[in-house]
């Protein structure tokens, strides 16, 4: 049982450094007279279970500070609304550009308004996008959405191009506003990714004179003259639950859906400002974040070994193997690090070495009482567990508040102090997993007396 901890272990370890390799590290050493040269990359996944492909890349995203990405800036045209409906206007057009944005994938996206004198203005940042043109093109559209019905053209020639093409009548009874979800579904049988729709009451009775009409025939969905999808009607649905079925990709399913959902803006709005900016802190200041952690870890290493010994040292290598799970976790569910994140990350490399303090000071004093190793690591370990959970939930309880994740307006909102808050969370959850189980594993495999 003792080896089988040996290689998990290791092989833990080595996953973990594949992951959390930097992008395009050129390695270059020489091994007994031969020079080994090559370019490491992180692990990459990509391939098909089961007709699913599963495609994932472990790379470290940076927010606006740390990358740069697009700026824009949006006015509103709020002439033909009430005073009293400006403020809900406002509010949903900020709603649907965050829900479009998702189309990119960016995390941590910037999207605020505000009033100047009085226009109402929409302020977006998104980071890493460079291509200003494709974010104003899918974030300022009004897309409006219809569904529209085949039109029936009389050529005279038949084998022309244009005998073959599918036209669409412009009228469209079943509009955007209609439906009230679409949402990535599989198909029971085959697994393959669809588009589910579900329309709201007045939806569901057009949608059903609509299948009824065109059985057998496409009907096209359009985001304002752009042709989304035309699939065929295989049958009258008039519980106004549909699906679209195709040979989509999971992505292409959900970038479709994204779509369907977006909505129309409420009020038209306009392009006012747009640039790429650069990173406000770049490269430079990475490199310092890199080496203020380093410096940071080696303090930590160096207080509990000189404090601990030994146990110090199967600490240390603890701490190791959190940094190394913390950083995986960031690049496996993308997290975007701006710098008070890797703030937050820093500062929670000071906090994961509590556990072990706390257990190791128990295991003194179970020692000091003539207990032998075996019955002071386990006593140790349990008496101090509840110290250890008491602090830990505190610390993200703060995290929980700073995050905010329900918006709440009493709480912080800005994307800075969130993503300070997110590291801080996951730095806290990974040191309690390496304090508890980890360092206790290594107690018992490699400290003897």
């Amino acid at each position: 049982m003792k080896y089988l901890w040996y290689i998990a272990l290791t092989c833990l370890f080595i996953l973990l450094v594949w992951i959390d390799l930097p992008e395009n590290y050129r390695l270059k050493m020489t091994l007994g007279g031969r020079t080994v040269d090559t370019v490491l990359n992180p692990l990459s996944i990509d391939t098909n279970i089961y007709g699913w492909r599963l495609k994932k890349e472990f790379v470290t995203k940076y927010g606006l500070d740390l990358k740069g990405g697009s700026h824009l800036v949006f006015e509103t045209d709020m002439s033909k609304l009430l005073s009293s409906d400006i403020p809900d206007a406002l509010n949903s057009s900020k709603d649907i550009i965050e829900r479009r944005i998702n189309f990119f994938g960016v995390s941590e996206p910037l999207v605020q308004t505000i009033k100047a004198g009085d226009k109402y203005r929409i302020i977006v940042e998104l980071p890493g996008v460079k291509d200003t043109d494709r974010a104003i093109s899918l974030l300022g559209q009004t897309a409006n959405l219809n569904f529209r019905e085949q039109l029936v053209l009389n050529v005279p020639d038949a084998g022309t191009a244009a005998a073959n093409r599918i036209y669409f009548s412009p009228d469209s009874k079943l509009k955007g506003a209609d439906v009230k979800k679409a949402t990535v579904t599989f198909d029971p049988n085959t697994g393959k990714p669809q588009v589910a729709l579900s329309f709201s009451k007045k939806g569901t009775k057009i949608f059903a004179d609509l299948t009824t009409k065109n059985l057998n025939k496409p009907i096209g969905i359009f985001l304002d003259n752009d042709i989304l999808t035309a699939p065929t009607v295989q049958q009258s649905i008039l519980d106004g639950n549909a699906v679209i079925t195709g040979q989509y990709t999971t992505d292409e399913a959900r970038q479709l859906a994204v779509a369907i959902n977006s909505g129309a803006l409420p009020v038209p709005i306009k392009l006012i400002e747009q640039r790429t900016i650069g990173p406000t802190l770049g490269a430079a200041e990475i490199q310092k974040s890199i080496y203020a952690g380093v410096i940071g870890l080696v303090a930590v290493a160096l207080f509990m070994i000189v404090n601990y010994g030994r146990l110090g040292l199967i600490a240390c290598a603890g701490l190791i193997i959190y940094g190394l799970l913390s950083l995986a976790l960031f690049r496996l569910f993308s997290i975007t690090l701006t710098l008070s994140g890797v703030a937050g990350f820093i500062l929670s490399i000071g906090m994961a070495v509590d556990s072990n303090i706390l257990i190791f000071e128990r295991i003194k004093e179970e020692r000091r009482k003539g207990r032998n190793l075996e019955t002071a690591v386990r006593l140790g370990f349990g008496r101090a567990i509840d110290a250890i959970k008491d602090a830990n939930f505190t610390t993200l309880l703060v995290a929980f508040i700073l995050f905010n994740p329900l918006n709440w307006e009493f709480f912080p909102q800005l994307g800075l102090i969130k993503g300070f808050a997110l590291t801080l969370a996951v730095g806290v959850l990974v040191s309690l997993f390496t304090g508890v189980v980890i360092t206790k594993k290594l107690l018992q495999i490699f400290y003897k007396k």
